[in-house]
């Protein structure tokens, strides 16, 4: 007689969209977890039948998929000033005289909040897992803040040796710095990478060392690179070749390597990349809000019609603005077709795999969430399809999913099995009691930073 499983704790029952190999879709479907792992995905009956005693929650017409990837996003500084620099700068003028004034002025309390409220966007959406870009100055405060969420991130912090700047330092003590960060137990849910700012903000003493601790460490290394022509030129200068070609003669890209960006890139810079298995970040909505060019370049569809590894990013809140990956997807998706003038080569489906399974492959995670398989962690979210823009239904789920929807309609997501929003609203924290703190702290931070937002328009 088979063996029965071991018992469930909860089954979610709707169209399950598994994104495993074989991309299957189970319509009248179900997921069974049992602590932090899936133990069984299928049909509803066949699941059910499984694990009789088991508590079955959702509704038929739900959609079940697994948890987003969102590969790049600042979780400090940016959250209190939402949407308050100005979008009709001149290059650069963003980053000097707003962020890096910003993030200076942090304190640990602040870095905390931000996190917070940064990742509880990210979960209503549907992000379970989230690679911080590599710019914290207090990274417990950070990892406190995700613990408190019950977020899955990737963790780093401030890794820059320029003369003036807040944070920097010599090589050795950033790396100092780093080796800390990775030897402290975060929690389950929390992985400890080796960051640098990047673009011309880093020496080759500084990068060859980050590159050589990542690799002893067996864990990633991000910095940014490319997404203005400022890097190219600076490298072009400084080196006479472009960043990707120098950091390939120094022997730093690699699969542990995550480039935010890399909008512009040459032909033998995309060679390089997808032939070292390094991995990119593309963060359209950041792209098009700072008018860096991706419509005219957009390689990230090179790096994927040659196998690259590509994940979808969602940036900093005065950049890409919203923490939505569903938003990010559907904005790629359209370049992809717009900028080549080809609907035929990738679409909605290709997107989603880019936010999902490939986006776990990307940042080196795909053995453990991306998809909804037995033995995976327990990362799923919940659409509710009851909403005037779900009716009817499509037959085609995920292309309703890219082009009919955005993360307003996620209702609940479990991380490791834990249900950490219910009814679009985190389970863990009261973002009504944070409302005022954040207020507080916004014009605390804008006092201390000697910033003044400048509304376009008056109010009155």
């Amino acid at each position: 007689m088979p063996r029965r499983p071991d018992p469930a704790d909860l089954i979610l029952r709707g169209t399950v969209v598994t994104m495993n190999t074989q991309r299957e879709v189970i319509d009248d479907g179900a997921v069974a977890i049992a602590g932090n792992r899936i133990v069984g995905v299928g049909s509803r009956a066949d699941v059910t039948a499984d694990f009789p005693e088991t508590t079955v929650a959702g509704r038929a017409d739900d959609l079940v998929v697994p948890g987003y990837v969102n590969a790049h996003q600042h979780l400090t500084a940016d959250r209190l000033v939402q949407s308050s620099i100005p979008d009709d700068l001149p290059p650069g003028e963003s980053i000097f005289e707003w962020a890096v004034p910003t993030h200076a002025a942090l304190t640990p309390d602040d870095d905390e909040l931000t996190a917070t409220l940064t990742l509880a966007e990210g979960l209503t959406n549907g992000i379970t897992t989230t690679v911080e870009a590599g710019t914290v100055a207090h990274p417990s405060r950070v990892a406190a803040g995700a613990r408190a969420i019950g977020a899955r991130i990737t963790l780093g912090m401030w890794g820059w040796d320029v003369e003036d700047g807040p944070f920097a330092a010599p090589p050795d003590e950033v790396i100092a710095r780093q080796e800390s960060l990775l030897a402290e137990d975060h929690g389950a849910l929390i992985t400890a990478w080796v960051t640098l700012v990047g673009h011309d903000l880093m020496s080759d003493a500084l990068l060859t060392k980050a590159s050589a601790l990542a690799r002893r460490e067996t864990t990633g290394l991000t910095f940014h690179l490319s997404p203005t022509t400022g890097d190219v030129d600076a490298y072009l200068a400084r080196t006479g070749r472009r960043p990707i070609e120098h950091l390939a003669d120094l022997g730093v890209l690699g699969p542990e390597v995550l480039i935010a960006h890399g909008v512009h890139l040459s032909d033998s810079e995309v060679e390089l990349i997808t032939d070292s298995g390094t991995a990119v970040a593309a963060c359209p909505w950041a792209y098009l809000r700072l008018g860096q060019g991706t419509s005219r370049e957009f390689r990230h569809l090179d790096l994927w019609n040659r196998g690259g590894r590509l994940a979808l990013g969602c940036d900093a809140e005065n950049a890409g603005d919203a923490v939505d990956g569903l938003r990010a997807a559907a904005l790629f998706a359209g370049l992809a077709k717009d900028v080549p003038v080809d609907p035929t080569r990738f679409g909605a489906h290709e997107a989603f795999e880019l936010l999902t399974i490939r986006g776990a492959e990307a940042i080196g995670m795909a053995d453990q969430i991306g998809s909804i398989e037995v033995g995976k962690q327990a990362d799923l979210v919940v659409h509710d399809r009851t909403g005037p823009s779900w009716y009817p239904h499509a037959e085609d789920v995920v292309l309703q999913l890219v082009w009919g929807s955005d993360g307003r309609s996620v209702r609940d997501v479990w991380v490791a099995g834990e249900q950490v929003v219910a009814d679009n609203r985190p389970t863990r924290v009261d973002l009504g009691e944070l409302a005022p703190v954040a207020a507080e702290a916004r014009r605390s931070l804008l006092d201390r930073a000697g910033v003044t937002p400048r509304p376009k328009w008056s109010s009155r």
